[in-house]
């Protein structure tokens, strides 16, 4: 095999010799600081108010159902306001690979007073999909049980994070006007 290097090779067809430029150290530095959108309020959202609209992980509705907790009813009794879960195509497709173990799972995700988003991107990865479209829209809360999920909501600000701890639902970063008392 002949070197790109090499004598006889066109000079058009040779490698060029990677030669660094020395950075101006007076010239401007650029770079470009994310915009926050106007809906926050320090690190609270205005824009979320009921009907809150939920977006449900596949673990959560797997975890409620361990724990014997109404999706919808529990929401409800969690934020003292109407809730609309949602389901992505993504946390479908998830529910529906899981197998024959998880029926009710996919029976509950099924239910009619849930919304189904579809979604436009390749693959059925659940936690990408919920933090592209939570980043893209903030008018979603996330229910979640998933630590590794949680811990990359929490760097989007403005996005609060449901969960389930002592048998009920729990909500954090969201303002205290809104929803039940904190336990």
């Amino acid at each position: 095999m002949i070197s790109l290097r090499d004598q006889r090779i066109k000079q058009t067809e040779r490698a060029k010799s990677n030669v660094k430029k020395k950075d101006d150290p007076s010239a401007i530095k650029e770079r470009e600081v994310p915009q926050h959108p106007s809906c926050l309020f320090f690190q609270y959202n205005t824009q979320l108010g009921p009907p809150y609209y939920i977006l449900v992980d596949t673990n959560f509705i797997n975890f409620s159902i361990k724990a014997k907790l109404d999706l919808v009813q529990s929401m409800m009794d969690c934020l003292y306001a109407k809730c609309i879960p949602c389901i992505t195509d993504c946390v479908m497709a998830e529910i529906e690979k899981l197998g024959q173990k998880y029926r009710v799972a996919l029976r509950i995700a099924k239910d009619p007073r849930f919304e189904r988003l579809p979604c436009t991107h390749k693959g059925t990865y659940a936690d990408d999909c919920l933090v592209q479209r939570v980043t893209q829209h903030k008018c979603y809360i996330v229910a979640t049980v998933d630590r590794d999920l949680k811990r990359r909501i929490r760097k989007i600000p403005g996005v609060p994070i449901m969960y389930i701890s002592n048998h009920r639902y729990n909500i954090e970063r969201m303002p205290d006007d809104y929803g039940a008392p904190r336990f």
